[in-house]
């Protein structure tokens, strides 16, 4: 006769070196906070330099460099909604039964990503921006202009300097079209990435592939694209820092502006340091909303 031998569960050692490398770091963590606030404080409350005006500089820069954050949002906000229906495109293209349109977005995919985006930027606006503007007379300001004045709202882009708009749509293209190439990428392997019986299960009850594209693949893919493309619009935020080459002024190049023309470098590096804390505030918060939305998506599964 066989007896069975109940053993005692035994629960799992806690690994302690786990646990002290955890206390190390939000040791070194806290320390790095008290340390940035001191140093904050310590020019803060510090009159470095006193403007002409009589009033200290902290006045002044704030107020604009909130200003040129608004700018790079905007210019990262539109980017990325035009570089979401390049993605769109591309991905169609990547997943058509047609090989003409699989090379065609294959092409597009790999060059993009093959080459730097400043060499991008530089050949949009240097390049193409030249080309249609001597064979076509493009002209992307009274092409803006003229739509705004239809929709009786020409007020918005009539002061504003026609050389400096140019570099804006270009850039604002530019940017679109790169990040439309890693975009490409994400929503085609998003929508692979859905069992196939989804799709067999959705035709099956009648739906067309349209309506099981829409109402079913779709929504599944958005939930598992939402990460990647969070953290590329937080990239695309950073790179449009890159715009200040083409003469667009956003907030590095606000920030470079202010702290040019200081002579002391300590000054300099706390200005870079103060203009680096805006895009870190603006990139958190999106890191924040991005934790948020992933976890009540993910809620049903």
């Amino acid at each position: 006769m066989e007896q069975t031998v109940v053993r005692p569960d035994s629960e799992p050692k806690p690994r302690r070196w786990l646990v002290m490398f955890d206390y190390l770091f939000y040791l070194l963590l806290l320390l790095a906070i008290v340390g940035l606030a001191y140093y904050m404080y310590y020019y803060l409350s510090t009159p470095l330099i006193v403007t002409l005006t009589g009033k200290l500089p902290m006045v002044i820069w704030v107020p604009i460099l909130l200003q040129k954050t608004g700018t790079t949002l905007f210019i990262s906000l539109v980017s990325m909604v035009l570089a979401t229906v390049f993605g769109f495109i591309g991905a169609a293209g990547r997943l058509s039964r047609f090989a003409p349109f699989r090379w065609l977005a294959a092409i597009y995919v790999e060059v993009i990503r093959g080459t730097p985006i400043l060499v991008q930027l530089l050949f949009w606006y240097f390049g193409v921006a030249q080309i249609l503007s001597i064979s076509l007379n493009f002209d992307p300001y009274a092409l803006i202009y003229n739509f705004m004045t239809l929709l009786q709202s020409n007020s918005v882009v009539a002061n504003i300097d026609a050389s400096l708009f140019d570099a804006f749509f270009w850039g604002i293209i530019g940017l679109s079209f790169n990040y439309g190439a890693y975009l490409t990428e994400v929503f085609r392997s998003g929508v692979e990435s859905v069992d196939r019986g989804q799709a067999e299960a959705a035709l099956s009850l009648g739906l067309n592939s349209r309506q099981t594209m829409r109402r079913v693949i779709l929504p599944q893919a958005l939930r598992i694209t939402l990460p990647p493309l969070t953290n590329y619009f937080i990239t695309l935020i950073q790179d449009s820092a890159l715009l200040s080459i083409l003469g667009v002024t956003e907030l590095e190049q606000q920030i470079s502006a202010l702290a040019v023309v200081q002579n002391n470098s300590n000054i300099k590096l706390f200005i870079y340091v103060f203009g680096a804390l805006y895009y870190f505030v603006v990139c958190f918060s999106l890191a924040l909303l991005a934790r948020f939305l992933e976890s009540r998506f993910s809620k049903a599964y």
